[in-house]
């Protein structure tokens, strides 16, 4: 799994492309490739921090790659804009052993509410956080409440925070600040990273913009140098010279050039300090004799002339701050710094344990796409006539996740599309009108069932329902799955599938789940669409093919049979049920963390599941729910969907040969893309599947992997 590190603060300046350098070069010493990413930046054509990061030794990345969104598009449409920002990250995310995401730098129009944005990122990245805060404050106290705050704000958005680091702290207040960031909680990395003026100074050359002073003489090349400091020079040169500290610039006014020839002398003594620059206001013309004095002076010290006055050019310099650029000096300062005050090894052990609590909905969905192109498949569907279908096979085809059919008359389908405007040029039309199509589906659905007594007159009447014609394309292999029922009822779309799909080898009832994506976490709740009041036998085969969706789409499954008691307290028909669909389960899968009966709270809540249930792998972190009947699991996930914000991606049908998944009437274009990004992942599966049955059945007993040999659950 990629090492992926979010660094965040709850203000801009506080210096987080320091900690970023530091973590880039100690994540380089132990991984082989190190990745940046900046989500937010103020334009998408220059950001300064990025192109730093990405000229490191070691980097080998793009600058387009490495940035996400621009503070415009964040501001225009802020859900849009995390769509992308979660996209471009997951392009990138399996190219890097190591990934550091540097948060944004509070410069747009949003700042009051940037701080939530970040941490919203950082749990749809499940990145753990390094916080950073200023240590540029009154007092410790005042630094430990930045953080609390920060720390505090990131938790409320599901984000995991590993650490805090205090930056551009008053070295007189170093020790004392380290020990207020302790105390806010021990498993956190802390430290503090005194002020250092070489990383917060500008450049000579932007203190010469920030002017409007142009170059009248010295060295060009020293203008990119750092400048650590400004003097005004209202005096006379013993005392000028008697304040001078190491490469500061000095103003001074332009008819003093007496002073010149003086601080030139001392810039070039070794027992003076060195200077950054000369900045010369008030626009006065230099005296001829002052001109031809310096002409024949080797004067490498940058001296720059603007027309505005002392007290102009002091305020514009005077807490002008630089930014972090690709300096050598500034990087290797950055560098040393961070390795004398953080405990690195700390840190990257905490990064080993951090991650995999949190996952989004927006980051779940973002991966069904991601797996559903990795081997597209295609996916049949019949209710074209629906410009939500039309809709969503055009998004689908745009993001290329799966091949799609559409059921209809070509020039029909095309037109009404062309009308609603979206593009689904590379989707296969097929007629259910095809005479050689209707004639073979007739012929095989016929035979199949002539033990109903079905003649071929009756099955070609039956193929004129799109779902049996759809359904009958999977059949043969002309497509992977089917997603219907936007128009059709769920009886409408699974009833060609039991008639002729059938169950697989093991399983005896065709289920629905739901993937609910909550906040922070993706768990399954089965079953919720089809089986009004399942016998304690088909219960415990629900419970088997869910947990087998829970582990397709990457969820540890931990399955909590749902009652009104817990354990052996209670006792009834309804309990019962459920205690003996538990004890099959059990039976089947002995492997599979299976607890029940058991009530909701103790299945969710650890300190409830602890109470009710000690030592139980399940009892307080279940991750698949399954109701004793649908009165109870459709009514409960609704509950859940409507008054948690949870999204619920489904229903999806479990137990089939193959995929075919039914659509709520009332779902949104949304549903349908990712409901058909399942079934060709159910798809995946089941090829995988069969490929592996396959080498089995064709290995000679005996050899090959023994694991070949073990017995597989069926879903």
């Amino acid at each position: 799994m990629t090492k992926v590190v979010f660094i965040a603060s709850p203000e801009g300046r506080v210096g987080k492309s320091v900690i970023a350098m530091g973590l880039v070069e100690a994540l380089s010493a132990q991984v082989k490739s190190v990745g940046v990413y900046r989500p937010l930046v103020r334009t998408l054509r220059r950001d300064e921090v990025t192109e730093a990061l990405i000229g490191l030794p070691g980097i080998s990345q793009g600058f387009e790659e490495a940035v996400g969104v621009s503070y415009d598009e964040m501001s225009a449409d802020p859900d849009a804009a995390m769509s992308l920002i979660v996209e471009k990250f997951g392009r990138i995310r399996d190219k890097f052993d190591a990934i550091v995401v540097v948060g944004s730098d509070y410069a747009g129009a949003l700042s009051s509410t940037e701080m939530n944005f970040n941490a919203t990122i950082a749990a749809h990245l499940n990145a753990p956080v390094l916080m950073v805060v200023s240590g540029r404050k009154d007092s410790p106290d005042a630094v430990e409440r930045t953080a609390r705050a920060a720390i505090g704000e990131m938790m409320g958005n599901h984000a995991n925070v590993i650490g805090v680091i205090a930056n551009r702290v008053d070295p007189n207040m170093l020790t004392q600040v380290n020990e207020a960031l302790k105390g806010i909680d021990p498993t956190y990395v802390t430290a503090a990273i005194p002020e250092n003026r070489v990383l917060a100074a500008p450049t000579v050359r932007a203190q010469f913009e920030a002017t409007h002073a142009s170059l009248w003489t010295g060295d060009p090349r020293l203008l990119d140098r750092e400048s650590l400091g400004v003097l005004v020079c209202g005096m006379t040169l013993p005392n000028v010279l008697d304040r001078l500290e190491p490469e500061f610039t000095l103003i001074a006014p332009s008819d003093r050039l007496d002073l010149l020839p003086g601080l030139i002398m001392a810039h070039r003594s070794a027992t003076f300090p060195t200077m950054a620059s000369v900045i010369l206001v008030g626009g006065y013309p230099v005296p001829s004799t002052i001109n031809r004095l310096l002409s024949g002076t080797d004067v490498d010290l940058p001296i720059g002339f603007t027309s505005t006055g002392t007290y102009t050019t002091a305020e514009r310099l005077f807490g002008m701050q630089g930014t972090m650029t690709s300096s050598a000096r500034k990087i290797e300062v950055a560098r040393r710094t961070f390795a004398e005050h953080v405990d690195v090894e700390a840190l990257l052990k905490s990064l080993d344990v951090a991650r995999a609590s949190v996952r989004t909905p927006l980051m779940f969905e973002f991966e069904l796409m991601q797996r559903a192109r990795a081997d597209k498949k295609t996916i049949v569907l019949p209710e074209a006539s629906d410009p939500r279908i039309i809709e969503s096979a055009s998004i689908l085809l745009a993001r290329d996740v799966a091949h799609i059919i559409l059921l209809g008359e070509e020039s029909e389908i095309r037109g009404r599309a062309h009308l609603l405007g979206f593009d689904i040029t590379d989707a296969q039309v097929v007629s259910p009108h095809n005479r050689v199509l209707i004639e073979k589906f007739a012929k095989e659905y016929a035979r199949l069932r002539a033990h109903k007594g079905v003649t071929l007159e009756q099955a070609r009447e039956t193929l004129t329902d799109l779902s049996y014609f759809a359904t009958m394309m999977v059949h043969f292999g002309m497509a992977d799955g089917m997603v219907s029922g936007a128009v059709n009822t769920t009886a409408n779309t699974i009833k060609p599938s039991l008639e002729f799909i059938k169950t697989k080898p093991g399983v005896n009832v065709v289920s629905s789940s739901f993937l609910m994506c909550m906040p922070d976490e993706v768990v399954v709740y089965a079953d919720c669409a089809v089986n009004p009041d399942p016998t304690a036998e088909q219960l415990a085969s629900i419970a088997v093919s869910s947990a087998e969706t829970a582990e397709a789409f990457g969820i540890d499954p931990r399955v909590a049979m749902l009652s009104y008691s817990t354990g052996s307290s209670g006792s009834g028909a309804d309990v019962d049920k459920v205690r003996a669909a538990t004890d099959l389960v059990k039976q089947q899968q002995p492997q599979l963390k299976v607890e029940g009966p058991i009530q909701f709270d103790a299945a969710v809540d650890p300190v409830v599941g602890k109470k009710k249930m000690p030592g139980s792998e399940v009892a307080g972190q279940a991750s698949v729910f399954i109701f004793p009947d649908l009165n109870t699991g459709n009514n409960t996930y609704k509950a859940v969907q409507r008054t948690s914000g949870a999204v619920a991606i489904g229903p999806v049908l479990q137990g089939l040969k193959k995929p075919v998944n039914d659509l709520s009437r009332g779902a949104l274009v949304d549903d349908i893309v990712n409901t058909v990004a399942i079934t060709a992942i159910q798809a995946q599966m089941d090829a995988a599947r069969a490929s592996q049955q396959a080498s089995s059945e064709a290995q000679p007993a005996g050899e090959g992997d023994p694991r070949l040999a073990e017995p597989t659950r069926q879903a």
